[in-house]
C-alpha cells in the first residue's frame, strides 16, 4: 500500500480510503482515478489474510465435500458458487473422500481461513455425524442431515419424487408398477416408496407388496431385481427403479426377454445420471436429483445465519422434477 501511495504522490490513508471505498471521504475523482492506475500498474493486490484478521471476515465459505469426483458434484459447487457470487462471497472447496481424519483436518483448515459459514456435502442423502469444531461458525448441510438434529440442512424430497415417478405412469395407463427400490431403510428408499403407494392409493390401486423389490443401487442390482419381476406369472407393465444406474440393468432384463420398452414395459429411473439416462435407448424418463439448486440453496441458508437471522425450519427440501423422454 506504501508502494502504491508513493507511485500516486498520496498518502497511505487515501489508498485505505479508496480500497476500502470509504463513504464520506471525499477524495476527488482525478486522485481516485490516479490511485487505480497505480494499483493496476503494480499489480497490487490487498492481503486477503490480513484484512480478514482486521474485519473478522474474510467473504469466503467453505466448502466440505466427498463428492468432488463423482458425478454430481460439479452441480453442487456450480450452484453453491453462483450463489455465493450474488453476495461477492467465494468457495473455498476440501474434498474429505468421506474419511473422518480428513474431514476433520480439512475443517481445521478452514476454521484457520476464518471462513464465514461451512457447508458440507454428501454423495446420497443419509445422516451425517460433524465434528463439534463445525459449531464454530454457520454451518448448513447438503443432501444429508444432521443426526443430533442441531445443525439445519438442505435436501431433496424424496416422497414428492417417488409419487411423481408412479402417478406418470398411472397416468400412462399402468396399474401393475413394479418397484425396484434401493438398499432398505436408507432416507431415499423409504421416502420414494411412500411416494409411490400414496400415488397408487389415489389412483384407487391397490398395493401389492409382491412388486417391490429391493436391490444394491448398480446395474447389476437392478438387473437382478428386474428378473425376479418379469417372470413372475402376472409381471408388471411398468417399473420404477431407484436411480438411473438400476434402470440400465433393467433395461438389459426387459430385452433379454424378447420385450420392448415402451410398449410391453415402461421404465422410469431416478437421478437423472446424465452418461446413463440420455444415452440409453430409448432414453430414460427419470427423476432429477436437484444438487445445483441444493447447492444454491444451502448457500442462502448460510447466508442468512451469517447475517444473524433465524431460519424459518430446520430442514428444506428442494423438488425432484420428471424429465420426460421415451420410456413410458
Amino acid at each position: 500500500m506504501s508502494d502504491v501511495a508513493r507511485h500516486a504522490g498520496v498518502s497511505r490513508t487515501t489508498v485505505s480510503f479508496v480500497l476500502n471505498d470509504r463513504p464520506g471521504a471525499a477524495i476527488p475523482d482525478e486522485t481516485r482515478h490516479r490511485i487505480l492506475a497505480s494499483i493496476e500498474e503494480l499489480g497490487y493486490r490487498p492481503n486477503a489474510g490480513a484484512r480478514a484478521l482486521a474485519a473478522k471476515r474474510s467473504e469466503w465459505y467453505g466448502l466440505i465435500t466427498e463428492i468432488v469426483t463423482a458425478p454430481f458434484a460439479v452441480d453442487v459447487i456450480k450452484g453453491a458458487q453462483d450463489r455465493a457470487w450474488l453476495d461477492r462471497k467465494f468457495l473455498l472447496i476440501a474434498a474429505s473422500e468421506g474419511e473422518a481424519a480428513q474431514e476433520a483436518a480439512a475443517l481445521d483448515k478452514l476454521l484457520e481461513q476464518r471462513v464465514e459459514g461451512l457447508l458440507y456435502a454428501t454423495t446420497w442423502h443419509r445422516a451425517v455425524t460433524l465434528p463439534k469444531a463445525a459449531r464454530e461458525v454457520p454451518t448448513v448441510l447438503v443432501n444429508c442431515y444432521d443426526a443430533d438434529g442441531e445443525l439445519p440442512s438442505v435436501v431433496p424430497d424424496e416422497v414428492t419424487g417417488g409419487h411423481r415417478a408412479a402417478a406418470h405412469l398411472v397416468a400412462a395407463g399402468h396399474e401393475r408398477i413394479g418397484f425396484i427400490n434401493l438398499d432398505p431403510g436408507i432416507p431415499a428408499a423409504v421416502g420414494r416408496r411412500e411416494g409411490y403407494e400414496r400415488a397408487l392409493r389415489e389412483a384407487g390401486i391397490t398395493f401389492d407388496e409382491g412388486l417391490v423389490v429391493s436391490g444394491h443401487a448398480t446395474a447389476d442390482g437392478g438387473y437382478t431385481a428386474a428378473c425376479e419381476l418379469l417372470d413372475r406369472a402376472d409381471r408388471p407393465t411398468a417399473l420404477f427403479c431407484g436411480n438411473d444406474r438400476m434402470a440400465m440393468g433393467a433395461y438389459d432384463a426387459i430385452k433379454e426377454r424378447g420385450l420392448r420398452i415402451p410398449q410391453d414395459v415402461a421404465v422410469v429411473g431416478y437421478d437423472n445420471q446424465e452418461l446413463i439416462a440420455a444415452y440409453l435407448r430409448p432414453k430414460l424418463t427419470t427423476l432429477a436429483l436437484p444438487f445445483e439448486a441444493m447447492g444454491a440453496k444451502g448457500v442462502d441458508m448460510l447466508a442468512a445465519l451469517a447475517a444473524g437471522q433465524p431460519l424459518d425450519t430446520t430442514q428444506v427440501t428442494v423438488d425432484c422434477p420428471l424429465l420426460e423422454r421415451s420410456s413410458v
